[in-house]
């Protein structure tokens, strides 16, 4: 899919607020965590473009029972090449977290910086299919006041996480440009 059918806004401010009170669990019994090992590993993308990892969030989980791989990206609205806004936004970020780790099925996500196309994407490790969808159609809502309407999209790759995703780009479908992994440094 290369662009969400957003839930209505009723229906997704009712998920992110379910999303934050369990966010506020997770936070209270110390089950978010942000690893450092994969910070500034670079991710080479089909399309040419490559985006460094600027952050990651991993809740702990016992075990995933339908892995797959969401991807989503996102031109920011009225940024640009300003490289200010794109350092302020990637700070600004880390208080976005509550709206995401508290979704069902929610495993990891890296935080990529923009690309050469001023593209930002975040790649992520869900645990089902229906569960990621989930949270991508919900995300429209709040992506939309920030970003180019135009450029909100995502990409859902069932039967594989993340991790396996990027040690060998070749288990995913051809194709996808934009979200399609082809090399990882």
């Amino acid at each position: 899919m290369t662009s969400p059918v957003p839930k209505s806004a009723i229906d997704s401010a009712t998920e992110l607020r379910h999303c934050m009170v369990a966010t506020i669990r997770l936070l209270a019994h110390n089950k978010i965590h942000q690893p450092p090992g994969n910070l500034h590993r670079r991710i080479s993308f089909a399309d040419g473009t490559v985006a460094r990892v600027y952050r990651e969030t991993v809740v702990d989980v016992e075990s995933v029972v339908e892995p797959v791989t969401l991807i989503v990206g996102f031109r920011l609205r009225g940024v640009g090449g300003n490289k200010i806004a794109h350092t302020v936004f990637r700070l600004e970020s880390l208080l976005n977290t509550p709206l995401f780790v508290g979704f069902k099925g929610f495993v990891s996500k890296l935080w990529m910086a923009h690309d050469n196309n001023n593209l930002y994407r975040g790649v992520y490790d869900w645990d089902g299919y229906d569960n990621a969808d989930a949270y991508a159609r919900a995300l429209w809502w709040p992506l939309m006041v920030v970003s180019e309407r135009a450029s909100i999209k995502y990409q859902i790759i069932p039967g594989v996480g993340r991790d396996s995703m990027l040690a060998d780009p070749d288990v995913s479908p051809d194709g996808g440009q934009w979200w399609r992994p082809v090399h990882v440094e």
